[in-house]
């Protein structure tokens, strides 16, 4: 590893012409879309050979948290999955190491925690991960084959006549093509995650900018009223089910909750995606009523390890011994 070097850019400017191609999460169309976004900073780490060819990058998302009520004021940095790798002799593991160890060093302090997340492989960076003071914490992963079956050959037989009831009293999903589609989709969003303060919601502009060939916005509707909202992102085959929000409880009766996550599943599987993923849903807990949920589509649910890791030593000994394996 002597004649590979590690670079963090935080410019667009600065950046290696030639990227390796891959992964949305780590992609310098990301790295576009948070540098314009308000609150975020994205910092995008390379691992490069003697001749300053990349042969790994890797993104880190730094967010700026604040709320007057209860008042609070944070950064932390966010990863999503292992980066991207072009073809080399080096192993994948040992060019993570080198990126993660200098994410970590830049950083600092400066943030108050880490959070990596969807890696492919459940015990993938597990010794690097540990070297460097991170402690993995058990999660839940779900996805929804979409090439072996059809989405309607997934659904059980309750499910299906409430998404064919909530169609047949005129429930409707569709992509944001308006400005005032938009602001009520933003405000859904927002009002579905308020409560939900690990629960990190980007500002408006993101979701204004990103193009369609990353992802797309949808909306449920009932008589002109906004009762569902989704966004989809797609990443190499792959589609994500990033943020989804719904009016559960005032309109129950119509399942606004099952008609938005079908419509993205029928969407993907509709474009010819292979596979359909839920990103977030949440802690393994014996009960989750989101994982069941999520279930009830005929996903296939997998363990995996999210990796944290507090940059305050003492709070992270503490949680690192009550989360350990």
């Amino acid at each position: 590893m002597s004649e590979l070097t590690t670079h963090i850019y935080s410019s667009t400017d600065e950046l290696p012409e030639k990227l390796p191609t891959g992964s949305l999460f780590s992609s310098r169309l990301l790295f576009d879309l948070c540098r314009q976004t308000p609150r975020h900073r994205p910092y995008l780490v390379t691992t490069e050979d003697a001749d300053g060819k990349v042969v790994a990058q890797l993104l880190a998302l730094v967010r700026y948290r604040s709320s007057w009520f209860p008042p609070y004021f944070y950064m932390h940095c966010r990863i999503y999955g292992e980066g991207v790798y072009a073809e080399s002799p080096y192993p994948r593991e040992q060019l993570f190491e080198a990126m993660l160890s200098a994410i970590n060093r830049k950083m600092g302090r400066r943030v108050l925690y880490f959070e990596v997340s969807n890696l492919s492989q459940k015990m993938f960076g597990y010794k690097s991960f540990r070297q460097q003071g991170f402690f993995p914490v058990r999660w839940m992963s779900i996805h929804n084959s979409l090439h072996s079956h059809t989405p309607e050959e997934r659904l059980g037989p309750r499910l299906h006549q409430h998404i064919k009831d909530a169609y047949a009293k005129g429930v409707t999903t569709q992509e944001v093509t308006t400005d005032d589609e938009f602001l009520a989709f933003s405000r859904l969003l927002r009002h579905h995650n308020w409560l939900k303060p690990k629960r990190y919601v980007p500002d408006d502009h993101f979701f204004r900018i990103l193009p369609r060939e990353a992802g797309r916005l949808f909306i449920t509707k009932y008589r002109n009223r906004i009762i569902g909202c989704s966004v989809v992102v797609y990443s190499e085959g792959q589609a994500y089910l990033w943020y989804a929000a719904f009016r559960r409880k005032s309109y129950a009766w119509l399942h606004p909750d099952e008609l938005t996550v079908w419509h993205a599943i029928k969407d993907a599987h509709s474009r010819g995606y292979a596979h359909i993923f839920f990103l977030d849903v949440g802690l393994p807990f014996r009960h989750n009523s989101f994982r069941e949920f999520i279930l009830r589509f005929g996903g296939k649910p997998t363990s995996t390890y999210r990796w944290f890791r507090c940059t305050i030593g003492w709070i992270n000994s503490l949680l690192s011994w009550f989360y350990r394996d």
